[in-house]
């Protein structure tokens, strides 16, 4: 099937075990809507076409994070080098602030996600970070401390969070719509 505005290749897979449609862009651009069962071919082009935006935005997307990841080797390692320097020692002045004691830091390359933390207080932190604007990493710096108070997504964690970074809706939200990591 051939929709303007979309890839040239549009597969439709009817499943027995699908209970709704599923729309998903393949790694090599190939559209793939899983069909219901008992649903029918007229229904899953309708949705399609009502998917259009999002086929586009997630083309764009996945673009950026191609674009991303194509970073001249030495100009990585540069980053990656600035992210090890800095990140750990602004995470240190932070919990020094806020009165949370780390464990231990590390810098990685993590594909879905900016940091994470673990029961014993080791946080991760992907070096990408390094070329946020220093609002968002502070923000996703604060977000892991927190986690050393409450390991959950808890309305506590939250509140916690609102208290040490007034301003991480707008951080959240901007991680969410530059769409620099693949989720």
């Amino acid at each position: 099937m051939s929709v303007p505005g979309l890839a040239p290749a549009v597969v439709f897979v009817r499943r027995r075990g699908a209970r709704h449609y599923i729309l998903r862009l393949r790694d090599d651009g190939v559209v793939r809507v899983t069909v219901p069962w008992r649903g029918s071919r007229a229904e899953a082009e309708r949705f399609l076409l009502e998917r259009r935006e999002w086929l586009a935005r997630e083309r764009h997307r996945r673009e950026l994070v191609r674009a991303a990841t194509r970073l001249p080797p030495e100009f990585e390692a540069h980053l990656r080098r600035l992210a090890a320097r800095e990140l750990p020692a602004r995470l240190s002045d932070l919990a020094r602030e806020h009165g949370f004691a780390v464990t231990r830091v590390s810098i990685r390359n993590q594909r879905t996600r900016w940091g994470s933390c673990s029961p014993s207080g080791r946080i991760s932190l992907n070096w990408r970070l390094i070329q946020l604007p220093p609002a968002v990493r502070d923000y996703v710096l604060l977000h892991e401390l927190t986690h050393l108070r409450h390991l959950n997504h808890s309305a506590r964690f939250w509140r916690e969070l609102a208290r040490l970074c007034p301003n991480h809706a707008e951080a959240r939200r901007w991680l969410r719509t530059s769409k620099m990591l693949v989720e």
